[in-house]
């Protein structure tokens, strides 16, 4: 009979547990009450449920709970006293900036502080040290060590779509829906659009067997790994398309460099098939010309077509910062100035500005020195009529 009655009171304790402030019962099943603030424990829960005393004079209790009454701290010698210590709090002492009052060993401490996606929830100071709370729903703490309170997520305009939602250690990370590298003239593949501007997944109807209704953080998660792998591919089929216009561009350059140099079909087909890639222009320059002036068919060469290593001497003196550098630039090439300071943003606004402006039609090397001269840039317009190479291995 015994042991049936045992187990009756450890399931009536497993029932009633989260209805228990205490989380603690007597022998006969009944919830431990706690000792209110300035009370502290007479006898404890047990048989009987728990017995409170005020705390006398010279201790105190600063919370409700099942302890017993503390004793009062006292502040060093040369240590202003800010307030006795009574049944509900203890004796406050005047700090330095920084440092609490530590009653149980009569010093002053150094402040504590919150870690990474913590924040403050009381100050340092009289009341005693730093108190951290863990960031809630809708706020963030980006600082390893932080003295400021959580800070309220960002949220998302209706032109920009949310490809990381907000964390306890981050904030929501937000992305244009219709992504500058879209912007350009040059057109567009089918369903490339669609997926910048509708990056939203909405849940098809059958999903709902799929997954579970009372787990609301499993569907956000599945929002949000499909918003990204939308981004992700639209991504992947604009790169695609470069690539495919890049070769495009790139065939019907040989052929009419072929044209020009007077070359058979089958020269071109040893140039694209040997794996040596003559470089036409190069050749031209070893023509001879009158004077030393280059002929107005090379300054009608696409900048995109400049050798890499030309391109990156070009960006690394814009880069710089001697004289009138990639912005001058962009100005005269008519860029607006939002524009530009877009492409500041970025590590590397030169190369940004110039591979922008190469996408567009007629964006020839003859083009780019005038208006580099306009901004009085001729050690740039040298640095692109220099020597190339005459055969590059691809």
């Amino acid at each position: 009979m015994r042991p049936i009655v045992i187990s009756a009171l450890l399931l009536v304790k497993v029932t009633l547990g989260n209805a228990c402030a205490s989380g603690q019962f007597t022998d006969s099943g009944q919830c431990c009450s706690l000792c209110p603030a300035g009370y502290g424990v007479q006898v404890e829960c047990g048989k009987e449920d728990t017995k409170c005393a005020p705390c006398p004079q010279g201790t105190f209790s600063p919370s409700e709970g099942l302890d017993r009454c503390l004793q009062c701290g006292k502040c060093p010698s040369g240590l202003p006293t800010v307030a006795t210590c009574s049944a509900t709090h203890d004796t406050q002492c005047e700090c330095d900036s920084g440092f609490f009052f530590l009653g149980s060993y009569g010093v002053c401490a150094p402040c504590s502080k919150c870690s990474h996606g913590e924040g403050v929830i009381r100050e340092c100071g009289h009341e005693g040290d730093t108190l951290c709370q863990i960031c809630g729903p809708g706020t963030f703490s980006e600082e390893q060590v932080s003295t400021k309170p959580c800070h309220t997520c960002t949220v998302c305009s209706d032109s920009e779509v949310e490809i990381r939602p907000c964390l306890p250690i981050s904030d929501t990370l937000c992305m244009d829906r219709k992504l500058h590298i879209l912007a350009d003239d040059a057109p567009r593949l089918p369903g490339l659009e669609e997926v910048a501007e509708h990056a939203e997944v909405s849940p098809s109807p059958d999903s709902a067997e799929f997954t579970p209704q009372d787990d609301g953080g499993n569907n956000n998660i599945l929002a949000y790994v499909s918003v990204l792998a939308a981004v992700v591919l639209g991504l992947i089929i604009y790169v695609a398309y470069k690539c495919w216009r890049s070769c495009k561009q790139k065939k019907a350059l040989s052929k009419a460099r072929a044209a020009e140099l007077g070359t058979s079909p089958e020269g071109e087909k040893l140039q694209s098939d040997s794996g040596v890639f003559l470089d036409s222009y190069s050749l031209q320059d070893n023509q001879p010309s009158k004077g030393t002036r280059r002929d107005s068919k090379q300054d009608n060469r696409l900048y995109t077509n400049l050798p890499p290593h030309r391109q990156e001497e070009v960006e690394s003196v814009l880069q710089e910062g001697s004289g009138r550098g990639w912005r001058h630039l962009g100005a005269a090439l008519g860029y607006e100035p939002e524009q530009l300071d877009l492409f500041g943003r970025g590590e590397a606004p030169a190369h940004t500005l110039l591979s922008n402006w190469a996408q567009k039609e007629g964006s020839t090397l003859g083009l780019l020195c005038s208006a580099l001269a306009r901004i009085d840039r001729p050690d740039v317009v040298t640095a692109l009529n220099g020597p190339s190479q005459g055969v590059s291995v691809v």
